[in-house]
């Protein structure tokens, strides 16, 4: 039985995380600031999602904010130290970089990812979760990209926007600060499923869980390796790295664990797990 200590998550402060049936939730808990992207909360983020990256028993993680928002973005009242001398170019461009790396990491994990939202998600929290492979939000959330209003730019988020909303929707937005709700996020092509209060999001999301936990989590390791580098792949490339990813499913123990039990008309070993559910306990 997997639990939250054998996973040795590092110590947190920002962040509480919740597991239930090998399913991880990373909440964001520091409501009084709208779980802003503050050194603190990124540090949590990075180390616990640095922690499970390599642990297949740990089959999907969604970000998710306390205090019914999901992350008002960027920390500005670092960024107005920053502007004020308390920082160099060169720390602000390592701090930067820091950002993008955390975005990359989301983005890669080899596990699904779903970001749930309430309130509202951000600039740096907007982005944060088009890095997810699933996006759930209420019909209430409120979104914008609201970096050039104030003076900066969406860098480190926007290959992320990108990718999730497509060139032409994900450019308007990033250079109007256009703000929409959950009620356009689907058409919009940001939001997967739109819940009209808790209630629905908790059942959208208990199906996406229990979709995923019928997949093998190699496989799924694997499939999202492939698209992943597939954008960088010439057509031969293509090809030939997705010719070389089936035949390793295929020879895996997955792939014949998983043609077997098809054959026998078994449930697969990865989809007759148990339920358990743990949250951390105080101190």
């Amino acid at each position: 039985m997997t639990t939250l200590s054998s996973l040795a998550l590092p110590a947190m402060t920002a962040i509480d995380p919740e597991l239930d049936n090998g399913w991880l939730t990373l909440w964001f808990n520091r409501p009084d600031n709208r779980n802003a992207l503050s050194d603190e909360l990124t540090g949590d983020l990075r180390r616990a999602l640095e922690a499970v990256r390599d642990n297949r028993a740990v089959r999907g993680i969604t970000l998710r904010g306390r205090g019914g928002v999901f992350c008002a973005g960027g920390d500005l009242k670092s960024f107005r130290s920053m502007t004020s001398g308390a920082a160099s170019r060169d720390g602000v461009v390592q701090m930067s970089r820091d950002g993008g790396g955390l975005m990359t990491l989301v983005n890669s994990m080899p596990q699904v990812t779903v970001a749930v939202i309430e309130g509202a998600a951000m600039a740096g929290g907007f982005g944060l979760a088009c890095c997810c492979d699933v996006v759930i939000c209420a019909a209430d959330a409120r979104f914008a990209m609201t970096e050039t209003m104030i003076g900066l730019s969406p860098a480190q988020i926007s290959p992320f926007v990108l990718q999730k909303l497509g060139y032409a929707t994900g450019r308007r937005l990033m250079l109007t600060a256009g703000r929409f709700t959950g009620a356009d996020a689907q058409a919009l092509g940001f939001a997967d499923f739109v819940g009209t209060d808790s209630a629905s999001l908790a059942a959208i999301e208990a199906g996406i869980r229990a979709d995923v936990l019928k997949c093998a989590p190699g496989a799924i390791a694997d499939t999202k390796a492939l698209i992943l580098a597939l954008p960088g792949l010439s057509g031969p490339e293509r090809t030939e790295a997705a010719a070389h990813n089936f035949t390793d499913r295929m020879f895996s123990a997955e792939g014949r664990e998983g043609v077997a039990s098809f054959v026998e008309k078994r449930k697969p070993v990865w989809a007759q797990g148990a339920a358990v559910k743990e949250t951390m306990q105080d101190g």
